[in-house]
């Protein structure tokens, strides 16, 4: 017998051999899928966002890492999604509430997706994270829910130096800074001018404004008391509204300190939401944290219904401080004090005559900070 005669005698075996390996993966998966239920939940993230390229994947850009691709990684390999899944997540019904930019922390992000409901699941999704993701609770949802359409609202903090409330002409490296009474009045009396509806067009870039979707609502911005971190004092302003347009919250805060500081008077925050676009300073982004998004009108409608529970995330709220407290504010004072972004930023200040630059509507594009892009 020839040698191409035992070849083809072999090789009905071999395609066989094939077949009954791709039945017996897929009598495995069809096994998976019966033995857990596939459920759609909402899950509560926290994460700090240093060395990450935001919070959304980009498949084109798989070289610049994010904190997506960490989680569907753990995901597939905790074996709550199918392997083949992971590539297009929208099988999945996957959804993110905010995202959030490059080196941006969350202390309460939620995303939606379908999900096998294996046991100890939380436990099994973390032990494939690292130490600075974590996912912190999940809740059953409609098979409808949307964590970006269904949030009501959203509440981010940044976290500052209080050197930045020092005058311009003060030391902007002295970690020795402590921030006055009279001085946190009136911050605090500034960041309450922002409450309420306004036009933002000037917070942003790519809306002109005639824009409707220029119009934000803010219900909530203050800044809490100052504390000592490494010798040095800082302080965290906290803003909740509806939703928030790409840098607007960066330059909201980067318009307070302009003013406090002395380069300009309080006025430019009113005349900012007139038709001329004013050239607004936008902070650094390293003290810029998701703290928390709001589902009240979806807790009203199927909270109560006897089969889904509340977005409120009550009994998760000591992990998430203990979670702020280890990994998100130790990074963003570290980080500060060594490679010293908001002196550095404060040094330009100067540059900024923060009068009208441009008139008129410009090109639309959406550039939410809650959906598409990020703050």
């Amino acid at each position: 017998m020839t040698e191409d005669s035992i070849k083809a005698l072999k090789r009905p075996a071999d395609d066989t051999l094939v077949e009954t390996e791709h039945e017996d993966k897929k009598l495995k998966t069809d096994q998976d899928e019966k033995k857990y239920p596939k459920k759609k939940v909402a899950l509560l993230m926290a994460y700090s966002g240093k060395g990450y390229y935001g919070m959304q994947r980009n498949a084109k850009n798989s070289q610049f890492r994010t904190i997506e691709d960490e989680l569907v990684s753990a995901l597939v390999r905790a074996g709550c999604i199918p392997e083949g899944h992971g590539e297009d997540m929208k099988k999945m019904s996957f959804q993110r509430c905010a995202r959030t930019d490059k080196g941006v922390s969350a202390a309460g992000q939620v995303v939606s997706l379908k999900v096998w409901m294996i046991e100890n699941i939380l436990d099994k999704i973390n032990a494939h994270l690292p130490s600075h993701i974590r996912i912190l609770g999940y809740r059953r949802v409609t098979g409808g829910f949307n964590s970006k359409n269904n949030c009501d609202a959203r509440t981010y903090s940044y976290m500052l130096p209080t050197v930045s409330f020092s005058p311009k002409d003060y030391n902007q490296e002295d970690t020795s800074f402590r921030v006055s009474s009279e001085t946190l009045q009136k911050v605090n009396h500034l960041c309450g001018l922002y409450k309420g509806t306004h036009n933002f067009h000037s917070f942003t870039s790519q809306k002109g404004p005639r824009d409707p979707s220029a119009k934000r609502y803010i219900t909530h911005m203050s800044c809490g008391e100052p504390f000592v971190r490494q010798e040095a004092e800082f302080a965290v302003i906290t803003v909740r509204g509806q939703s928030f347009m790409m840098h607007q919250i960066r330059k909201m805060i980067g318009l307070v300190i302009a003013v406090v500081k002395g380069y300009v008077d309080e006025g430019v925050i009113e005349r900012s939401w007139g038709e001329e676009k004013v050239d607004i300073p936008k902070a650094p982004g390293l003290g810029l944290v998701l703290e928390r998004v709001h589902f009240d009108r979806y807790n009203k409608r199927f909270g109560g219904d006897g089969i889904h529970e509340t977005l409120e995330w009550t009994d998760e709220e000591e992990a998430v401080a203990a979670f702020k407290d280890k990994h998100i504010y130790p990074s963003i004072v570290e980080t500060e004090l060594l490679e010293k972004s908001m002196v550095n930023w404060m040094a330009t200040l100067y540059i900024h005559d923060f009068e009208a630059t441009a008139t008129g509507s410009q090109e639309h594009k959406d550039d939410d900070e809650d959906g598409n892009a990020s703050d």
